[in-house]
């Protein structure tokens, strides 16, 4: 006995489904209605669409979602999953692949049991001439009757038949270049990469001054107050700053005291030494004693005058913040700001390690201020570093100084800007591939 015709309502939403799929204007949209159209007639959890590209899988479309995300962990798992799946169908006709009746790989199996049901449906979409061309995976919690995958049949031979339809098209479309055509474009580029050009870098650099001088703290102590403000300009014998002299004013009052106790005694003694031998022999400690109060108290008053610190010569006072020196503690010798010649300026330049090319005195230099970015300062390289140190930003770097010529109407000092150096002329291959090969061996260690 003949098996009966499925109902009408199937019919007709299977023709529909191929009208859909013959309407597809691209791959992704044939994909789409593959993954998203199938559910009014087979209530799935989900269903999935990739491409088959031999030894790996494209997901083209995920059910319900309009792009999927590629960094998320489910569709990341499904990249392994699929490739598995892919080999488990062999045959032409769709499958189902129960967990219990397959072994896959432990992330596999770890993937599925959070995200997959008990079983999956695959069913292969091929070319008219055999290819395997996508897999459209459908999660079911039991499999799909036989009579509805037969029915189906001719709706999965018409995906595969545009599906192959559309890839045709896009090669078709598509430019091939012929023979002599790849062998002359290889031609002008091997001829483009020998052509010599300028080596360049670019790197951070800021307006300073050539004559700067550094004013650093004459004693120990604490900043108790800052004179003059950044960047102002001051004149000869103007005060900078001051330490505070509250600990050494303490100083001062307890080496007095101590000054007079010993003059005391030592007057004392003296008195006693017309009839005290041992007075005598006194005399001369508590001189000793007497005299060296007095040399601490010389010592320590000198310092409190050194408490003010002045300008030894006009300029402009660079540092960064008053509130970052106002109350800290600091020590002989420790630079506090600088007074710099606003009418001598030069560049100063920052160059990493990992930027570093040839550079000799007298290179080219072209500054292009952050404030001014169309009106680029050209200065020649007056003096090059050997030793790279950490800058204030944490990178180590070589440190470069050079001249600015022609005018200088832009160039104030504290202004930061990209510094473009000019090196050698070397061929264009070396100046694309300078750094991909450096990297290339120190990860390879040549």
């Amino acid at each position: 006995m003949n098996a009966p015709f499925p109902p009408n309502p199937l019919l007709q939403f299977l023709d529909a489904l191929r009208e859909r799929a013959m309407a597809a204007d691209s791959i992704n949209a044939l994909a789409f209605t593959m993954g998203n159209d199938l559910h009014a007639v087979l209530p799935f959890r989900q269903a999935l669409v990739f491409a088959d590209h031999g030894k790996r899988c494209e997901l083209l479309c995920v059910s319900g979602l309009a792009l999927p995300t590629e960094d998320s962990p489910y569709l990341v798992w499904l990249n392994r999953a699929s490739v598995w799946i892919g080999t488990q169908c062999t045959t032409p006709e769709p499958r189902w692949i129960a967990r219990d009746a397959v072994e896959p790989p432990p992330d596999i199996a770890e993937g599925w049991a959070d995200w997959w049901p008990q079983g999956v449906w695959c069913v292969p979409i091929h070319a008219p001439g055999g290819k395997r061309l996508a897999l459209l995976i459908v999660l079911l919690d039991t499999p799909p009757t036989e009579a509805f995958t037969t029915v189906l049949h001719g709706v999965v031979r018409t995906w595969g038949y545009c599906w192959w339809a559309l890839a045709r098209r896009s090669v078709r479309f598509g430019w091939r270049p012929t023979r002599r055509q790849v062998i002359g474009a290889c031609a002008v580029i091997a001829i483009l990469l020998l052509v010599p050009v300028r080596q360049t870098v670019l790197a951070p650099a800021e307006i300073v001054s050539s004559d700067a001088r550094i004013i650093s703290s004459p004693i120990d102590g604490v900043i108790a107050s800052l004179e003059v403000r950044p960047n102002q300009r001051v004149e000869a014998g103007a005060p900078l700053f001051t330490l505070d002299e509250t600990s050494l004013r303490s100083r001062v009052d307890v080496l007095r005291g101590q000054v007079a106790v010993a003059d005391a005694e030592l007057t004392a003694a003296s008195q006693r030494a017309f009839d005290n031998a041992q007075s005598k022999n006194d005399l001369t400690v508590l001189g000793g004693v007497a005299e060296q109060r007095r040399a601490e108290l010389a010592a320590v008053t000198a310092q409190l005058k050194r408490t003010r610190v002045f300008a030894p010569e006009s300029g402009v006072v660079v540092y960064s913040d008053p509130n970052d020196w106002i109350g800290k503690p600091v020590v002989t010798g420790e630079r506090i700001l600088q007074l710099a010649d606003p009418a001598k300026p030069a560049i100063l330049i920052h160059l990493a390690v990992a930027d570093a090319i040839a550079l000799d005195p007298g290179d080219d230099v072209t500054l292009y201020l952050t404030a001014w970015p169309l009106s680029p300062l050209q200065g020649k390289i007056v003096e090059t570093s050997y030793e790279a140190k950490p800058t204030d930003d944490g990178i180590v770097a070589y440190r470069l100084l050079a001249s600015i010529d022609g005018t200088q109407d832009h160039a104030r000092l504290g202004l930061h800007g990209t510094a473009k150096l000019h090196g050698q002329r070397v061929a264009l291959a070396y100046y694309l591939l300078r750094r991909p090969l450096a990297s290339l061996r120190a990860w390879a260690g040549l």
